[in-house]
C-alpha cells in the first residue's frame, strides 16, 4: 500500500517551474502517492500565510518559486514559525548568477513565458515547414536550413516541427 505525499507548489506567476521540480523529486520515491496542489499568481501576504496555514493542516511540503522580491523570505521565516518544511528553490539559483554576472534579477513573475524572438523564429520554422510540405513550391529548398527526403508516410514533416521546437 502506497502513502500519500503532499506537495503544495506555491508561485507568484503559474507554478510550472515548481510542480515539473515536485514531479521530478518525487518520481524518486516510488513507495508514495503524491499529491500536488499548486497556489498560482501568490501577489499577497495574506495568500502566502493562507497557503502555508494549509500546508501546515495537511502536512505538505511547500515548494515555493517566488521571484517577486520579499517574498521568499517572507514565506520563510512564516513557514518556519508555523513548522512547515518549505523549500525555496529560485532564490539560490537567482543569487548564483548574480553572482557570476554581478546584476540585479528583475523580480518580473512569469518572465520565462514572454513572448521572445526565439517563440517567434519557432513559429515561423513550423509556418515554414508547412508552407513547403511535400515539396509544394521548390523555391523553398534554396531557404531551407534542411532538407529532408524520403518516401511518402515517413514522418519527414513532424521530424521537421519538432526540430523547429528543439532549438534552445
Amino acid at each position: 500500500m502506497t502513502q500519500e505525499l503532499n506537495l503544495y507548489i506555491m508561485s507568484d506567476s503559474v507554478g510550472e517551474t515548481g510542480l515539473r521540480l515536485a514531479q521530478a523529486v518525487a518520481a524518486q520515491f516510488p513507495n508514495f502517492e503524491a499529491h500536488y496542489v499548486r497556489f498560482p499568481f501568490i501577489h499577497t501576504e495574506e495568500k502566502i500565510y493562507s497557503a502555508l496555514d494549509e500546508a501546515k493542516k495537511e502536512n505538505a511540503l511547500a515548494i515555493m518559486t517566488f521571484v517577486t522580491s520579499g517574498f521568499a523570505q517572507l514565506a520563510t521565516h512564516y513557514a518556519k514559525d508555523q513548522g512547515v518544511i518549505a523549500i525555496d528553490v529560485m532564490s539560490p539559483i537567482l543569487s548564483g548568477i548574480k553572482s557570476i554576472t554581478h546584476e540585479e534579477p528583475n523580480h518580473v513573475p512569469g518572465a520565462v513565458h514572454d513572448l521572445n524572438e526565439r517563440y517567434f523564429d519557432r513559429i515561423s520554422a513550423m509556418e515554414f515547414a508547412v508552407l513547403y510540405d511535400d515539396g509544394k513550391d521548390p523555391k523553398g529548398f534554396l531557404e531551407a536550413d534542411i532538407v529532408l527526403l524520403g518516401v511518402s508516410r515517413t514522418s519527414k514533416t513532424p521530424l521537421s516541427l519538432f526540430l523547429a521546437n528543439s532549438q534552445p
